[in-house]
């Protein structure tokens, strides 16, 4: 069974940039190397042309799974969040209790998360421990060794 796939608005706005790229640009792309591969002769011993083949289909993969994602797509309002309490669209200033290491995460849904960018899935441990958090409240996240890790909760944006 699918299940709700919550975006923020600027998550919303890549996805439909995504899609719009690979239904014009990336499709007409892949369609002329295929009429290029066919150029080259006998298309059943042509690596050319199997290899635009696989690309289309996974261009067409990935047309169905961001348009499944829009079509399930549940849109969280970043604009009107509040700063007392942590929620999916909230940024989130956090320091680590015992190395005092401070870090910065964005909530968002997991079809968002970029760890690179601080984007942390509202399904993660993290996303988890911090949702409905306060500020100056220590959260406890799970580790996969079976410890804790302490976050104090500094500031919400």
């Amino acid at each position: 069974m699918a299940r709700d796939i919550i975006l923020t608005e600027e998550g919303l706005a890549k996805l439909k940039a995504e899609l719009e790229f690979l239904t014009n640009d990336r499709r007409r792309e892949v369609a002329e190397r295929i009429k290029t591969a066919r150029e080259f002769g006998d298309i059943s011993e042509n690596s050319e042309y199997d290899d635009a083949k696989n690309e289309q289909a996974m261009v067409e993969s990935r047309i169905m799974q961001v348009e499944e994602r829009l079509r399930l797509a549940t849109v969280v309002e970043t604009s009107g969040i509040g700063t007392d309490v942590v929620s999916i669209g909230s940024t989130v200033n956090v320091k680590d209790q015992k190395s005092g290491k401070s870090v910065v995460y964005v909530i968002v849904g997991s079809a968002e998360t970029d760890l690179a960018s601080g984007k942390v899935s509202n399904e993660s441990p993290v996303g988890q421990a911090l949702l409905g958090g306060k500020r100056n409240e220590i959260v406890s996240v799970p580790l996969p060794n079976g410890r804790k890790r302490q976050l104090k909760i500094t500031k919400i944006g």
